[in-house]
């Protein structure tokens, strides 16, 4: 099942090079070159899912210094390739915002963010800070005016995303309130997203 509104999954490494030649090598696909997160420490890879969502493959950048704090969405101690977070893209972000928290769930702040892709043209997006720990609860986002990023990327469609959780009952309200369907089963916590490739349906945790 492919939920509605899916703007973009997070892989999360520690070794972003490794894990996108990993991907190439597993799926005959190379994700593009997305562009760094100035501040945050970070850059990205994307591969599209098909329409307009897509897999960004994010890691430490290692030509920028490492944040002062923790970096957005990244747990500590994070040793091997996780997929740690999705998003979805409302028609109008402020209203799902307030709608969601009028239905028991704070999604967080709306802020901006932005980066530089290597041709020079500059992202800027919103988004809701508020992650629910499991990563299981989506994220929002807005890209405004910017081009979408998934114009343009070499696709592996998504064929399903699910999840499970130790208590699905406690995880289901929260994605009602943003209007969105995910499977649910019971065990720990984590998303699991199949791609087809031209090498064959390939999983990742």
């Amino acid at each position: 099942m492919i939920p509605a509104l899916l703007d973009h999954l997070v892989l999360a490494t520690p070794d972003l090079a490794a894990t996108v030649a990993d991907f190439a090598r597993r799926t005959g696909v190379t994700p593009a070159p997305g562009g760094a997160h100035v501040g945050l420490g970070t850059r990205n890879h994307l591969v599209g899912l098909g329409g307009d969502s897509y897999l960004e493959i994010v890691g430490p950048d290692p030509e920028q210094a490492a944040p002062p704090g923790s970096r957005p969405l990244w747990p500590a101690g994070l040793t091997a390739p996780r997929t740690l977070a999705w998003a979805i893209r409302p028609p109008d972000l402020d209203a799902a915002v307030a709608a969601a928290r009028a239905r028991g769930h704070d999604p967080g702040e709306v802020r901006p963010m932005s980066r530089r892709r290597p041709d020079g043209t500059l992202l800027r997006w919103r988004l809701t800070d508020g992650t629910h720990p499991s990563g299981l609860v989506p994220f929002l986002i807005d890209w405004g005016t910017s081009a979408h990023p998934a114009t343009g990327l070499p696709v592996t469609p998504l064929r399903s995303l699910s999840a499970s959780a130790p208590d699905p009952d406690r995880v289901r309200p929260l994605l009602s309130a943003l209007g969105v369907d995910l499977p649910l089963s019971t065990g720990p916590a984590g998303l699991a997203v199949t791609l087809e490739t031209p090498r064959g349906p390939v999983t990742l945790g």
